[in-house]
């Protein structure tokens, strides 16, 4: 049956949007593992494979509790974000402070009464197992996030602003019913579409709605939570944040704009800072930033402040001139897949 949330207008109150780099590391790990399936990530898959068959990462007590083979894991080892835009290490300090009688609590809602090696290890030794798997989840991040992270980071910096902005114009109907075709919003309750084995639930502290990239182009929901219910959902534009650095501009475009500034337009299919485009096409900041004026004097790209930076996109007047004579396609607007779940609601 679908999996209903009754929201409260505290609850409600304390619901807010934030980043998780561990959340993209977890799911990384995921789907390096295939717990997906086929996914939309391939380009990065490959390169990730690639990476750890020359240089191995040593994820003995992490992986087992994260590719389980069963519907959920652990949800220790994913807190929410204390901020909007929190830290891996304070993520990983955030899940060090798990209790003992938590973790435990939640392994065996897991794996049942018979615990497997690893996760009986970290049932006799909460406190150094949560340190042994914040060490290799850390690694994991900068071996495999982090140099990325500037590219996810806008993808997911621009979600922020454009749910915020939903949020400010239609209220929580709006929001609730724009992250996903699998959630509603009516009467104070949120409900998610498909077979889900818990109960309707009251979310602890308010919801954190989290996007990710490196996921499934499904919902996924923590209920049962150490910290505060978590709802993890597809970002906008982690779609095409492979493909389009990868996809050669057309040959008009070519002709018309220039190779670089045609591959420009291209890359900001997905948005990009000026170092991601810099970073993603090899050239240099001050190459990219001139580049990117002309684009934005002729209408083609459109800049937001995001902090301290400004995230790129092409527009569609931007999009009619990659895609001429046909439908305006936007990709990197296009909701993703509706085929929702929950997990690790343990």
């Amino acid at each position: 049956m679908p999996l209903t949330l009754e929201l409260s207008t505290g609850d409600l109150a304390g619901t807010r949007l934030a980043v998780s780099p561990l959340s993209e590391t977890v799911s990384g790990l995921q789907t390096l593992a295939g717990c997906w399936g086929r996914t939309r990530h391939g380009h990065w898959t490959r390169w990730a494979a690639g990476e750890l068959a020359v240089r191995p990462l040593d994820l003995s007590r992490t992986w087992p509790l994260l590719v389980t083979g069963r519907t959920s894991w652990p949800q220790f080892l994913l807190p929410a974000p204390a901020r909007a835009a929190s830290t891996i290490d304070e993520a990983l300090a955030a899940m060090c402070r798990t209790t003992a009688r938590e973790v435990r609590r939640s392994l065996h809602g897991v794996f049942g009464d018979r615990l497997p090696a690893p996760a009986r290890a970290l049932a006799d030794d909460p406190a150094s197992g949560l340190r042994a798997i914040a060490a290799e989840l850390r690694r994991a991040h900068d071996r495999l996030i982090a140099p990325h992270w500037t590219r996810l980071h806008a993808v997911l910096d621009a979600d922020i602003a454009y749910r915020a902005k939903q949020w400010a114009d239609g209220g929580a109907r709006r929001l609730f019913t724009d992250l996903h075709a699998g959630l509603n919003w009516h009467n104070g309750r949120l409900t998610l579409d498909g077979d889900h084995r818990s109960s309707p639930g009251r979310p602890a502290g308010g919801l954190v709605l989290s996007p990710v990239v490196l996921g499934p182009p499904w919902v996924m929901i923590k209920l049962h939570t150490t910290t505060q219910t978590t709802i993890r959902y597809p970002a906008r534009g982690s779609g095409a944040l492979w493909t389009a650095a990868g996809r050669r501009p057309a040959g008009h475009a070519i002709r018309l704009l220039g190779r670089r500034r045609a591959e420009l337009l291209e890359t900001l299919r997905s948005p990009a800072t000026t170092t991601g485009l810099a970073e993603a096409l090899h050239v240099s900041p001050s190459a990219v930033s001139q580049h990117l004026r002309v684009l934005r004097d002729s209408g083609l790209v459109t800049g937001r402040r995001s902090g301290r930076a400004v995230l790129y996109r092409t527009t569609e007047q931007g999009i009619r001139l990659l895609n001429p004579g046909s439908p305006i396609s936007r990709r990197h607007d296009a909701q993703p897949g509706s085929d929702p779940t929950t997990e690790a609601q343990l």
